[in-house]
């Protein structure tokens, strides 16, 4: 891998393709996600590995609460499984968890479990970040912000003229974490599907056609390779 330029700081991941590498392989789309589950505990090794300090993954968005009914459950029974089996290993490998999103919408056994996770989770000392975006949509979230500016106009708690970016950023699910630098997204996509609107302006995007379950530790390299590739000038002259 070429080391010459510096790595991300934040990776940002639309896991992709779950359930066309379930059909590819003759199977259901439950197991997809499951091979999905799996391959997310791989990837938070690679970011170890090389030293990525935050890590966001785009595990389920506002539209997917439109997806068929069996589905849905099965991804709320599969995230209820994962934060379970998962907590202790993220805590004794000092990774904090963060969840963005409008979680007030998930069934209560699953706000419960995330409760539960952030309790354990939440420890300043450890530096690296995973951050879940559940139920979770960019759209939704400017917009939740945004009323949430207004409610302390109203009250007095801040004035017009003291709205800038960096305001605004500190009223979204992501305060206090760095934008991503690299955004990847599989099974060969190359949209945003509504992710991190505000975060990824000046993320470098990656697409890979590789399914999910498919996205291996080649593949995080030639991702990083590709970063490493880039000259970022944001809007200046180099």
């Amino acid at each position: 891998m070429n080391t010459t330029r510096s790595l991300p700081k934040h990776i940002a991941i639309i896991m992709d393709g779950n359930g066309r590498w379930a059909e590819s392989q003759e199977k259901q789309r439950s197991e997809g996600h499951l091979q999905g589950a799996e391959n997310l505990r791989n990837v938070l090794e690679y970011c170890s590995e090389y030293n990525i300090d935050y890590l966001t993954v785009y595990a389920f968005s506002t539209e997917n609460w439109n997806r068929p009914e069996a589905e849905v459950e099965a991804l709320m029974s599969l995230l209820i499984e994962f934060l379970k089996a998962e907590t202790e290993k993220l805590y004794n490998n000092g990774i904090q968890l963060r969840v963005i999103g409008d979680t007030s919408l998930m069934p209560e056994t699953v706000q419960k479990e995330i409760k539960n996770a952030l309790i354990r989770l939440t420890i300043p000392e450890h530096k690296r970040v995973l951050t879940l975006a559940l139920s979770y949509g960019g759209r939704n979230e400017i917009v939740r912000a945004t009323k949430a500016i207004s409610r302390d106009i109203v009250e007095g708690k801040i004035t017009l003229d003291e709205i800038n970016e960096d305001l605004f950023s500190s009223y979204l699910d992501t305060a206090g974490i760095p934008d991503p630098d690299l955004l990847i997204r599989t099974a060969g996509e190359l949209r945003l599907s509504n992710f991190m609107l505000w975060q990824l302006s000046y993320a470098e995007l990656y697409s890979t056609n590789k399914y999910w379950p498919d996205f291996t530790k080649d593949e995080f390299i030639k991702a990083l390779d590709n970063f490493n590739s880039r000259t970022r000038k944001f809007g200046e002259i180099k």
